[in-house]
């Protein structure tokens, strides 16, 4: 599933695995040094522990920082970043 600026996979967990899902983060180097990188992560990482309670278990998921993230993120701030996360989450949901 995909939107402007964020792509998710997701991949079924088998029974065995309980607890909260897991997430895997990836930001290509094309957006920027390792500081703008470890930046966005830490960003997302936070608003996926924020959206968690609304996030099915059954799934493993990776989210995919595209291009324009980073500078969107910025000028629109943090709850702009969260409702992203949101909306590619509400879109892999059936």
């Amino acid at each position: 599933m995909s939107t402007r600026y964020l792509v998710l996979y997701w991949f079924a967990r088998s029974e065995d695995d309980g607890g909260a899902p897991r997430l895997g983060i990836a930001v290509p180097k094309k957006l920027g040094g390792s500081v703008v990188r470890n930046k966005m992560k830490r960003r997302l990482r936070e608003a996926w522990s924020r959206a968690l309670p609304a996030i099915p278990t059954q799934n493993d998921y990776v989210l995919v920082a595209r291009e324009g993230l980073p500078d969107a993120t910025d000028a629109r701030g943090f709850e702009w970043l969260e409702e992203r996360v949101r909306e590619v989450l509400q879109k892999a949901q059936p």
